[in-house]
């Protein structure tokens, strides 16, 4: 699943499951060839509203309006700006892995083993019981 928090953490929306372990602009989507950040328009909608948008490494090609780290060249380490860049981003996107991290609270994130469509409803309801904390 994909999620997306506001700046201090709190969960906004969850994208439908996916099959196995899969995440990121590289996950395979219902539709061939298509990102499932792009899938979900996700990346579409936060540039339309003007919402800036912090992600991982695993997002990097995604478009301008998102902004990830510097990612380490084979062989060649950082500059000390990158590595101060890395860190700024890093220390920004704290609570939002605050938030995913909750998320992961969830004794049935951890243990599920059912289906991917049963997996978004029970997300659905586990993002409606986080909003009423």
């Amino acid at each position: 699943m994909q999620v997306v928090t506001d700046p201090d953490g709190q969960l906004l929306w969850l994208s439908p499951a996916l099959p196995g372990r899969s995440h990121d602009l590289t996950t395979p989507s219902l539709r061939p060839g298509v990102p499932p950040a792009r899938t979900h328009r996700i990346i579409r909608i936060c540039e339309r509203q003007g919402v800036p948008i912090l992600a991982d490494l695993a997002y990097q090609g995604g478009g301008p309006w998102l902004t990830t780290g510097i990612e380490r060249r084979p062989l060649q380490e950082l500059t000390p700006t990158e590595k101060t860049a890395n860190r700024a981003l890093a220390a920004a996107r704290a609570p939002v892995e605050r938030g995913v991290a909750r998320l992961k609270s969830w004794r049935i994130f951890r243990r599920s083993r059912c289906s991917p469509h049963r997996m978004t409803s029970i997300a659905e309801a586990v993002l409606t019981l986080e909003r009423q904390r």
